[in-house]
């Protein structure tokens, strides 16, 4: 049974977190809404309300950026529920606003998703981590058939039906500049006729070197950052 939303949404409007915690879809996982079998509840409350509170958490600030990937991954937001964000990085005090006393999941060591590290630690480097806002085109974790811990692309249908999220998460954020990180997001900014930034090379698949040099680039255009 899914635990209703009873508390203020201090990072997001009341109505955009329910519509995120109500989607469902097949070979879907719901970070802020279903359990995993890998799940620390040694803080005994369900990982998934943890996971909906560390989100409002990074939600909650005016950020300088808002950086769009594409969606979740097993290693990152699957068990942190914030996107671009692994078990490391927040155990390692590496996600502002953000802290926990325990280990997120019962794995032997903390997963790391690389991207996340990436973007993180170049974030770090320019001195702005605490000014940027993640989130993803199709905001769920989209796996393989009966493969949890798998990735894979979310489906053109599967995009089309998150888009109200993806809507209500740049409309609460308006006017705070957009940057699409690979090409689902700049394809879907484009669709929805948003006026973003160039985009950025998606720091997976050997990209983190052309990730790192355009952030750079970016910061120190717009912001005087190096």
């Amino acid at each position: 049974m899914i635990e209703p939303v009873t508390q203020r949404a201090k990072g997001i409007p009341d109505g955009l977190l329910n519509s995120l915690t109500e989607f469902s879809a097949p070979n879907v996982f719901n970070p802020w809404a279903s359990s995993d079998a890998m799940d620390n509840a040694a803080d005994g409350k369900s990982a998934y309300v943890a996971r909906r509170e560390r989100l409002l958490c990074h939600l909650n600030t005016k950020p300088l950026l808002l950086l769009i990937g594409e969606a979740p991954g097993f290693q990152g937001c699957h068990f942190s529920g914030v996107p671009f964000t692994n078990e490391k990085l927040i155990l390692a005090g590496k996600i502002p606003r953000i802290s926990v006393a325990n280990r997120i999941t019962t794995r032997k060591l903390p997963f790391c998703e690389p991207s996340a590290t990436i973007v993180w630690g170049e974030l770090h480097k320019l001195g702005i981590a605490d000014r940027v806002v993640m989130w993803n085109a199709f905001a769920w974790h989209p796996h393989k058939p009966d493969q949890p811990y798998s990735n894979r692309a979310p489906s053109r249908r599967e995009l089309v039906d998150g888009l109200p999220v993806l809507q209500g998460v740049l409309d609460h954020f308006v006017g705070v500049p957009i940057v699409p990180v690979g090409r689902v997001s700049e394809n879907i900014m484009r669709e929805l006729g948003v006026n973003s930034l160039p985009s950025l090379r998606h720091p997976a698949m050997g990209g983190a070197t052309l990730f790192r040099a355009g952030l750079r680039s970016l910061a120190e255009e717009r912001y005087g950052l190096h």
